[in-house]
């Protein structure tokens, strides 16, 4: 499989952060990541862009001149601050769509070769965040054959972009829809696993256990993807004849309860486990950034000083969504995973395990403190 050029647009989210790791170090593989912000801790051997993908004529410099790509991940998105109103906001659909088109006109014309293109949507494409479908016009589980619920969503408009194009060659598509995704990307739009460790580490500062901020009561069976499990997925489906033409969930496999996990998350940040003291993070947090900035000087730690460039300003509020915040409702949400399975992807992973391994990895790369 010499040879092989995979562009991956979004280098600096937590897709396409673990997906430039996973290609990098793959045998027969050279990894292209772009992105606006150039992400951190990646693998020298990974090639990395910094290109904004809302510009056009930039966009005809760079990708016009990469001949040389034979697949492409497309895991970019933006998002505006406060996050959720952006996913029914007419204009952010539209410039998402409009990133995706930046990018493959130039590079479909350059790259006479291409063979595959993964694009990344999630759950949202199923419409449980918008009012005109909602939890009651889905079925759970969530299963890629339903018909799609038609809501204005970027996911579409740039799914059907892509299927149009198909037209014009002879590469194969695959979409993937995976459900929260954890990993240790910093500074991203939707990844509570710095909110997480940032909390936790001030918390430990003053010698408090890791009490839980989220909503007490009756608990809401949850999901999880590991990043590091799509970016498999996504290696798998660059070669696979099984995965073209095809939408596909993604989960770690299994389920789990916030009060089930917290204790391996306290043990895993040398910490107690506390009570339920339900807050929002999305409100505390910005309040204790020179707390933050004292704590990374105090202990040298890699993580930015600047408390909302480690965590990412949206992260926060998603936080507090997948945490089950007061504010927050709950959303007990389900994936179907059959679908990969029988298609040959059969990886999974312990969701306990996840959160030991990225909270780890945190303390490892001194992003958070040591024991």
């Amino acid at each position: 499989m010499a040879g092989k050029t995979v562009l991956i647009a979004g280098a600096s989210g937590l897709v396409g952060h673990a997906a430039v790791r996973r290609f990098a170090a793959a045998p027969g593989w050279r990894a292209v990541g772009v992105s606006r912000r150039l992400p951190r801790n990646l693998p020298p051997e990974a090639a990395l862009l910094s290109v904004d993908l809302l510009d056009e004529a930039a966009c005809e410099r760079a990708f016009g001149a990469m001949g040389e790509v034979t697949h492409l991940v497309y895991a970019a998105l933006q998002e505006i601050p406060g996050l959720m109103p952006g996913w029914v906001d007419p204009e952010v659909i539209e410039r998402n769509a409009r990133m995706v088109r930046n990018l493959f006109e130039p590079l479909s014309r350059a790259a006479a070769g291409l063979e595959h293109v993964s694009l990344l949507q999630g759950t949202k494409a199923y419409g449980l965040h918008h009012p005109d479908v909602g939890a009651r016009g889905v079925k759970v589980p969530l299963r890629e054959r339903e018909p799609r619920a038609e809501h204005p969503n970027f996911y579409f408009e740039q799914e059907d972009y892509l299927r149009a194009r198909q037209a014009e060659g002879g590469w194969g598509l695959t979409i993937f829809r995976p459900t929260v995704i954890y990993g240790d990307a910093p500074g991203n739009h939707m990844n509570a696993i710095p909110v997480i460790g940032a909390w936790a580490a001030l918390l430990k500062e003053e010698g408090r256990p890791l009490d839980f901020p989220g909503r007490p009561g009756a608990p809401t069976l949850r999901e999880a993807v590991d990043a590091d499990l799509v970016a498999e997925a996504l290696e798998w489906a660059a070669t696979s004849p099984a995965a073209r033409g095809e939408t596909f969930n993604l989960t770690n496999g299994d389920v789990f309860l916030w009060e089930n996990v917290w204790p391996a998350i306290a043990e895993t940040l040398g910490m107690e486990a506390g009570e339920p003291r339900p807050l929002s993070l999305a409100e505390e947090l910005p309040k204790r950034a020179a707390d933050w900035a004292a704590l990374v000087a105090r202990h040298g730690l890699t993580a930015p000083a600047d408390l909302l460039e480690f965590t990412g300003r949206n992260s926060l509020v998603y936080a507090d969504v997948v945490l089950g915040a007061p504010d927050r409702p709950p959303l007990p949400i389900l994936n179907s995973t059959i679908k990969a399975r029988q298609a040959g992807f059969g990886a999974c992973m312990d969701t306990e395990d996840m959160f030991r391994k990225w909270f780890r990895r945190l303390r490892e790369t001194g992003a958070l403190p040591p024991p």
